[in-house]
């Protein structure tokens, strides 16, 4: 993932770069009937200590979606380093998944402010436009062409189909692998089911799927930064998942995370859906 001009101390690197991940650790579905609305408030904590908030929000239709999200940092994160983001995509639904059409991203901390922009089209990228480039673009692995295709964007990866006439909560939820690219690297996620739980938070209550999450970097990192070297083999990450049967959509709800400084924690305290009548002419 992207690093600043002025390298932040390793601790925040690690917290930037599993944020970034975690943009990943998602499974959505959409059915072929009604539209949905989501809004999704989460907290970020480290060791049980508040780090900051995210937000979600988008809709989703039969054939076309538009997610937003946006991040910041508070509390003892801000004396490391004041970080805030906000991302958006859209794009339309095919029954194999999310087909892109634009993303943008943009990350500022007490350093520099990046902006990230990609057309894309048949889950490829078209155009790109990265500024400022990575300060260390020349250490890092190459992206070629092939690494460009058969991708989607971190916010469509907040999206993805489950197959007609399967359950929302279980093994069709969680298994799967995402490949991402993010506009400077290339990953990819994998997710298997692991159990079945109870959760709550304001606006749902009911069963989620709780996934094992596993990060694999293919290209445009650094083969030397031990933040890649962490996340690639950290076998203790998890996402919980939650069942939205009204538009056949499953979201995160959790997301755990062991770093060298502790558990890292996204967990939704406000979770709201609300069902709506598709479009016809699309987005």
């Amino acid at each position: 993932m992207t690093d600043f001009k002025r390298p932040p101390s390793p601790s925040f690197r690690r917290v930037s770069r599993l944020a970034a991940v975690c943009g990943a650790l998602t499974a959505l579905s959409t059915a072929p009937a009604s539209a949905e609305t989501i809004k999704a408030h989460y907290a970020l904590s480290l060791l049980g200590l508040s780090i900051g908030s995210a937000y979600a929000s988008g809709v989703i239709e039969p054939q076309n979606y538009r997610l937003d999200i946006a991040m910041k940092t508070s509390g003892l994160a801000n004396l490391v380093n004041n970080t805030r983001g906000a991302a958006t995509a859209t794009g339309k639904l095919n029954p194999e998944g999310p087909s892109p059409a634009s993303f943008a991203n943009t990350l500022a901390n007490s350093y520099e402010t990046r902006t990230i922009r990609m057309s894309l089209g048949g889950n490829a990228v078209r155009l790109l436009e990265v500024k400022p480039e990575p300060w260390d673009a020349a250490q890092r692995l190459p992206v070629n062409a092939e690494h460009k295709q058969h991708i989607i964007d971190p916010v469509s990866a907040l999206i993805m189909s489950v197959p007609a006439g399967q359950e929302l909560v279980g093994p069709t939820a969680c298994n799967r692998t995402i490949r991402v690219f993010d506009g400077v690297t290339r990953f990819d996620v994998q997710l298997r089911y692991v159990e079945t739980r109870e959760a709550k938070a304001k606006g749902f209550a009911g069963p989620v799927s709780v996934c094992t999450a596993h990060y694999t970097p293919i290209a445009g990192h650094r083969p030397d930064s031990s933040v890649t070297k962490y996340m690639a083999e950290n076998q203790e990450m998890s996402v919980w998942l939650a069942p939205l049967p009204e538009a056949h959509v499953v979201a995160p709800l959790r997301i755990d995370i062991k770093t060298s400084a502790g558990n890292l924690s996204i967990e939704a305290v406000e979770f709201n859906i609300a069902r709506r009548q598709a479009s016809s002419a699309g987005q």
